[in-house]
């Protein structure tokens, strides 16, 4: 399933002690609230929020729900209201992993991957009673959304250089037949790059499916909209930790940490992001782009 990455760190850095409370904005199978939960027993409490109702009816059917632990399935761009709903208090520490989890990839069959053929799909949640969230698919941005938006997701979201090249085919290619799945669309990037260019090391589809699966998610939209939150909830010393995974992220969040310290809100604790040691990087490789800043609220 879902390693936790920089585990180790994260715990050194949020400092859990006895009694405290914790939320866990993308809580995922869990990894690192059960850390959390053996610092802060016996009374200390973790709220986790996991917007895929999906993993936690897996989490449910293979592990007991541990004493302290408090789910719910939701976005963290909902964190204040969240937390008031579920009355929790005073909150010690809060952790973003925005890292997108193996089992998306390999068990989801939303399409997260360009190795497997899935329907275009890509939303982490669909909407549902307990899960307000628009239910905007992978498919719909690539058959509805005109040439320039597509453009404009793939340069800005992927930092795809032939974005232009991508976006005007997939218009000309859904003009004969709908784009329905990973495979048809991979086939079509493939097609966009000129004949001389030379491929590196990572797959040429990865730069659009990321900025699809940003698109999707609304997920840089909602990191700046949880960061405010954060630390208006957090309690005076409370430490915040966010593992980003691409620089757009990584950019957001350290923004946010420098303007808030230079209105002494918060200290920055890591001065560089932390990254993966080349031991936990042989164990599990997606943490070689993982990257941790933490802060603590003054």
């Amino acid at each position: 399933m879902h390693i936790p990455v920089l585990l180790k760190e994260v715990l050194e850095f949020l400092n859990p002690k006895p009694n405290e409370n914790f939320v866990d904005c993308t809580f995922g199978f869990g990894g690192h609230s059960e850390a959390i939960l053996e610092k802060i027993k016996p009374h200390g409490k973790v709220l986790g929020i996991e917007w895929d109702n999906e993993k936690l009816k897996i989490k449910n059917e293979k592990l007991k729900i541990e004493q302290g632990l408090i789910l719910v399935n939701d976005s963290y761009a909902n964190l204040k209201d969240i937390i008031k709903r579920e009355k929790l208090g005073p909150i010690n520490g809060i952790l973003l992993d925005l890292g997108l989890s193996s089992w998306e990839i390999e068990n989801s069959g939303k399409g997260f991957s360009f190795q497997k053929d899935e329907p275009l799909d890509m939303r982490y949640a669909v909407q549902s009673s307990k899960c307000k969230v628009k239910s905007l698919t992978a498919r719909e941005i690539i058959n509805e959304w005109g040439e320039e938006d597509l453009a404009r997701i793939f340069q800005e979201y992927g930092q795809e250089r032939f974005a232009k090249n991508i976006a005007r085919n997939i218009v000309e290619v859904r003009l004969q037949q709908p784009i329905e799945t990973t495979f048809q669309l991979v086939d079509i990037i493939r097609k966009s790059f000129p004949r001389s260019y030379k491929f590196g090391k990572a797959h040429f589809a990865t730069r659009v499916f990321q900025a699809l699966r940003i698109a999707v998610n609304s997920e840089l939209d909602n990191l700046k909209a949880v960061l405010p939150q954060a630390l208006e909830v957090l309690e005076k010393n409370g430490r915040i930790a966010v593992i980003a995974f691409h620089s757009l992220e990584d950019a957001i969040v350290k923004k946010f940490f420098k303007e808030q310290a230079k209105s002494n809100t918060l200290q920055i604790l890591t001065k560089k992001p932390i990254m993966a040691s080349r031991e936990e990087i042989k164990q599990n490789p997606k943490s070689r782009s993982a990257k941790l800043r933490v802060a603590i609220k003054s």
